[in-house]
């Protein structure tokens, strides 16, 4: 019978050689269209995924020998984990392994936004040397909203320490985790309160478009708003409208409702366009979880959780 492992994305070379280690066969295809994985899927003992590739029903009926589904990082929102369970393949993923890179990013983000860190420096490049109109906010005093109180929300809370700020987390489904450093909130506390919101939260049907008009509507204070969990959270012409009509103060956005960016429509490159030229917008290629420590991490801990090491 195969032991051979089929990975989809591109990894760290620690990954690849401690499978060898364990007596895998490693196919390592970070190129890998999804037709050709319905086609490699047959032979294979496991697989480690990201992003890029759809794990669906009719890839896992050809899976016959498959045991073992591993995801490098956090959301498993490609998986239907549900199905591949039922025919008795592991699922696990590493949100531990990428979460602290991920709250390094958020505060960053943030700090560039309210420091005018971006926007100074896009200006020194043509040459204008602005002072007064890039005075920055200062974070300590504020209250910090996270929505999502997880493994990036707890290490976002985290990063934050330091910084002399009240954070108040909602999470829908955990409590009970209030402490020094955070208060559990309810969401009417943090439309009353924040100055600043991050969310922390897998895409799902309940999450899809949570930010959109009624949302960055409710808070009492224009909010600086960052989101570097998953892009469909956000409805993106309804942020540039609240952006535009100064609801929300600024935004951090590390992900992107689509990220093919060679697929976007006309209307889709005309709000991409005006978000990057928005002074008060910052934005990078999803590139929060992607830290070259990371990168060993989250592949330890898959690892680790299907008992290979």
């Amino acid at each position: 019978m195969s032991r051979k492992v089929l990975i989809t994305a591109r990894v760290h070379n620690y990954l690849i050689h401690k499978l060898e280690e364990k007596g895998f066969e490693v196919s390592y295809q970070p190129s890998i269209t999804y037709d050709e994985v319905v086609a490699a899927v047959p032979d294979c003992t496991g697989m480690i995924v990201t992003t890029r590739i759809k794990v669906d029903k009719s890839m896992l009926d050809r899976a016959g020998q498959l045991e073992w589904i591993g995801r490098l990082g956090s959301g498993m929102e490609l998986i239907d984990v549900h199905y591949a369970e039922s025919k008795g393949i592991r699922c696990v993923s590493s949100p531990e392994g990428n979460r602290d890179t991920v709250g390094e990013q958020a505060v960053g983000m943030l700090l560039v936004l309210m420091n005018n860190i971006l926007k100074s420096n896009l200006e020194l490049r043509e040459g204008i040397w602005e002072r007064d109109g890039n005075r920055a906010t200062e974070l300590g005093g504020r209250t910090v909203g996270i929505i999502g109180y997880g493994n990036t929300g707890g290490a976002f809370a985290r990063k934050l320490r330091g910084f002399d700020v009240e954070i108040l987390a909602y999470d829908k489904y955990k409590t009970g985790f209030s402490d020094e450093y955070v208060k559990e909130a309810t969401m009417e506390e943090l439309y009353e309160k924040a100055d600043v919101v991050s969310v922390h939260l897998p895409l799902t049907d309940e999450t899809h478009h949570l930010a959109n008009t009624t949302f960055f509507a409710s808070f009492k204070k224009p909010i600086r708003f960052i989101n570097a969990a998953r892009g469909k959270i956000v409805n993106t012409p309804d942020i540039i409208a609240a952006l535009e009509a100064g609801t929300i103060a600024g935004a951090c956005l590390d992900v992107l409702e689509n990220e093919k960016l060679a697929t976007y429509s006309a209307a889709e490159k005309a709000q991409f366009e005006k978000l990057l030229h928005m002074p008060n917008v910052v934005m990078t290629p999803h590139i929060g979880g992607y830290s070259h420590e990371a990168s060993i991490k989250m592949a330890r801990i898959v690892l680790e959780k299907l008992h290979i090491i």
